[in-house]
């Protein structure tokens, strides 16, 4: 098992709109996450994970994101994307394991190729218990709740915060390691996963994404916004 019991994993990403895109600056991400306590790294595109496997022996959730108008899958949604990735030097390929319409391959038969073509691990994302239970059985090596809250059936928990009832119910039913994210952006929730038998957290935009952290004081400061500083001298 590449991914150790009660690891914190680090999603060091950034969209193209992002100042910190780029492997230059993912892979300093990465060297604070690891100075930091991060056990592993979640990294997007083979040109990150390649920057961030040239400085650390730690394993690499790769996954490669392919945007398409017409189809909802876009995590490394074939067999050509995991390819890329792993030759990069990932560890672990994450793939939507979600039952949506994909340009590729069946769920199935992306796990099959991955583990038996590549000799990779499988990192399964999913939405649902249901989609949970079917990527275990199909072979993913570990079952995460990144994408509740983040599809069409799920879309209602995305004001919830983290998904601790899934994480609960796939700890209970799968026999595969359940690894938590999606919405942990506190130590508390981290620890609530955990106590929810969750074997691992992975937290991206709380510690990676600064844009967004800063977005959050910002609209604190929001209502105080051009008042004048009564209290000076």
């Amino acid at each position: 098992m590449l991914i150790p019991k009660g690891a914190l994993v680090v999603s060091c990403q950034a969209r193209v709109d992002n100042p910190l895109h780029g492997p230059i600056f993912m892979s300093a991400m990465a060297r604070a996450a690891a100075a930091g306590g991060a056990k592993g790294f979640r990294a997007n595109g083979a040109e990150d994970v390649a920057a961030i496997r040239a400085l650390s022996t730690m394993p690499i959730i790769g996954i490669d994101k392919a945007f398409d108008d017409d189809f909802p899958v876009y995590i490394t949604p074939d067999f050509a994307h995991a390819s890329r990735i792993a030759q990069a030097g990932a560890d672990i390929i994450g793939i939507d394991a979600t039952p949506r319409r994909r340009n590729g391959e069946p769920v199935e038969t992306l796990i099959r190729r991955i583990r038996d073509e590549l000799g990779r691990e499988v990192f399964a994302d999913v939405s649902t218990l249901e989609e949970g239970q079917a990527a275990a059985a199909q072979g993913a090596t570990y079952v995460a709740t990144t994408l509740s809250g983040y599809t069409d059936a799920t879309a209602a928990l995305k004001e919830k915060g983290p998904d601790l009832d899934l994480i609960e119910a796939l700890v209970r039913t799968v026999s595969v390691p359940v690894v938590a994210e999606g919405r942990f952006d506190t130590p508390d929730l981290v620890a609530a996963a955990f106590a929810r038998g969750a074997h691992a957290v992975v937290v991206g935009t709380a510690i990676t994404n600064p844009r967004e952290i800063t977005r959050k004081f910002a609209q604190a400061a929001e209502p105080w916004a051009g008042e004048g500083n009564a209290g000076a001298p």
